[in-house]
């Protein structure tokens, strides 16, 4: 698959940072008006081109029209690489309160829809409002939080769905992350587990959003499922983090309202012939994108490099595959799309994290590298 049939719909129109494997190393680009800029004399890394201030006014030598590049899902050079550089990577869980009451309320009604609708008329009546406009850390939220308590319907969960305070966990190392056309991994010792298609913040170093870009929060629901303290475990492995194509740059063309409209599609197709499909809307996020950057970023911890911030997914799939009851879970050579109209298609074939291309390529070595390349 070539990279350009996965560009975003107006990509000659919008502003991308990404970094490109060229045979001397790992260099950042800027894609603008449809071609690719070499900038790596101005700014060595993605996250120093985010950190000068105006990442989309860098320039540099042409390597030529994206359309002329060839791009493609392979070993061959120039080959893209994740976005995402020194930026810490990090990420939200249980963003959509409404999907978390209601399995809290499916697990009291023990799969009985007409109880599960009892249930929720009660705590509509008790809270008096509507459980899908329920704000985190509202006075309803708070109000909701103590039904549900009294019920015997509380979790862990809910707290960081309704409550003030928001889940940020770290989901990877500094570049380790994955892009476009590269193989994401799963444990070999996981048998239930799913992607989770996600809009991913770009941040500079003081919490501003400068832009965002797809993910692929690759998660391992029968290790999580054992223990909420297994997160990292389910949630931190190789080639576990997918963005990409590009990060595309806040400009005149694309913007926070633009993240906040985003439908995400996510298309499954495996080698077994089963295809799986499912969209979503950021509209139905509970806690605003900005918000989120701020829980992330304050006077109580900072990123001088910057960061990127998965916003959370709203479903996860549960399309029967293998027989009826048993819900989906991957298998080797799943082809993986996330996708949204502004945003591209981020594409990736799954494997096992011990198959995966191992991740040997970290800070010092980038180092070393720019800095033989004059770069530093």
């Amino acid at each position: 698959m070539r990279l350009i049939d996965d560009m975003p719909e107006d990509w000659r129109s919008g502003t991308f940072l990404g970094r490109l494997l060229l045979a001397e190393g790992p260099t950042p680009v800027l894609l603008r008006g449809g071609e690719v800029f070499d900038i790596s004399a101005s700014a060595a890394t993605t996250a120093q081109a985010i950190a000068r201030g105006d990442p989309a006014t860098l320039t540099g030598p042409t390597l030529g029209p994206l359309d002329a590049l060839d791009l493609q899902a392979s070993s061959t050079l120039p080959r893209l690489l994740s976005p995402l550089d020194l930026q810490c990577v990090k990420a939200s869980g249980v963003t959509f309160a409404v999907s978390a009451v209601e399995r809290v309320i499916e697990e009291r009604a023990r799969g009985d829809a007409g109880a599960a609708r009892s249930i929720r008329d009660a705590l509509a009546e008790r809270v008096g409002a509507d459980l899908s406009a329920v704000r985190p850390g509202s006075p309803e939220a708070d109000a909701l939080k103590a039904v549900l308590i009294e019920e015997g319907l509380w979790s862990q969960y809910l707290e960081v769905a309704i409550g003030k305070d928001a889940e940020i966990f770290t989901k990877a190392p500094v570049l380790a992350s994955v892009g476009w056309g590269d193989h994401v991994g799963v444990r070999s010792d996981s048998a239930w587990n799913n992607p989770e298609p996600e809009v991913v913040l770009i941040c500079d170093p003081g919490g501003t959003v400068v832009g965002a870009a797809l993910g692929n929060d690759v998660n391992l629901r029968d290790i999580e499922g054992r223990s909420a303290l297994l997160l990292g475990k389910a949630k931190d492995n190789n080639a576990s983090a997918a963005v990409g194509p590009f990060i595309r740059l806040f400009d005149d063309t694309f913007g926070i309202d633009d993240v906040r409209d985003a439908v995400i599609s996510l298309t499954v197709t495996g080698e077994d012939g089963f295809v799986m499909s499912g969209r979503s809307s950021m509209r139905l996020i509970s806690r605003d994108p900005l918000d989120l950057a701020a829980q992330t970023c304050s006077s109580a911890h900072q990123y001088p490099d910057g960061f990127a911030l998965y916003l959370g997914t709203m479903f996860a799939p549960i399309d029967d595959r293998d027989a009826p009851g048993q819900g989906f879970t991957h298998k080797t050579g799943d082809e993986v799309c996330v996708s949204s109209p502004r945003l591209g298609v981020l594409r990736n074939r799954v494997t096992s994290c011990e198959a995966a291309p191992p991740w040997t390529f970290g800070i010092s070595a980038l180092m070393t590298n720019l800095a033989g390349r004059g770069l530093l």
